[in-house]
């Protein structure tokens, strides 16, 4: 199913069904940012707000983007800030909804819906501050190849959002080519057991300025 069409009819239950990427991906963010510090923070797929509420604890200004009006406005329903602006937009065209430079940039679960990762990249690396970071939080690879997607169940049946697999080394030779040094990778798992197949793949850049 259309990524757009998808979350804007997932929305009516997305906070309230059983996922655990949703769930995981969100300790994965805190504990991977719970010792960055940032002023200023661009959350592209903010979602319903899952994460917003966190970052706007962190950062004193957060623009939190989402390619769904529908997600927008559940986030909407929880947050009221003045430090918080909400931005309906589509990533893979060029970024005119960014307020200046930001010392973080964050992508939650949203590449996997993206199928060319260096456009995104570069729009990411022009939106840093020089020695900002980027976060990249997204369904494990390994999770992709069991045949592992986002998808939700309606009264028409379980609908399956447009995905795309992208490897360790992508998401790293995309952020090399701008300049984004990989600082830290960390693999979570459904109840921490990490015999199984992992859930979560997260991933730390920094930008250095050096290409």
């Amino acid at each position: 199913m259309d990524t757009k069409k998808a979350y804007d009819t997932w929305s009516q239950q997305y906070d309230t069904n059983n996922n655990r990427t949703r769930d995981l991906e969100a300790q994965a963010l805190r504990m991977g940012l719970a010792n960055i510090s940032f002023d200023s923070c661009l959350e592209t797929g903010c979602g319903t707000g899952k994460n917003t509420v966190w970052l706007m604890e962190k950062a004193r200004r957060v623009t939190a983007v989402d390619l769904s009006g529908n997600m927008l406005a559940r986030a909407k329903e929880k947050i009221n800030s003045p430090h918080v602006q909400f931005v309906q937009a589509d990533i893979t065209q060029p970024w005119s909804f960014r307020e200046g430079l930001y010392d973080l940039v964050s992508f939650s679960l949203v590449l996997e819906h993206i199928e060319q990762l260096d456009p995104v990249f570069s729009e990411a690396a022009q939106s840093l501050n020089s020695g900002g970071y980027l976060y990249v939080g997204e369904l494990h690879p390994f999770k992709q190849y069991t045949g592992t997607k986002a998808r939700f169940d309606t009264e028409e049946g379980r609908q399956v959002v447009d995905c795309f697999t992208h490897n360790l080394s992508d998401f790293i030779q995309a952020a090399r080519k701008q300049g984004l040094v990989l600082l830290d990778a960390n693999e979570y798992f459904d109840d921490n057991d990490r015999t199984e197949i992992p859930r979560i793949l997260a991933l730390l850049f920094k930008k250095t300025g050096i290409q």
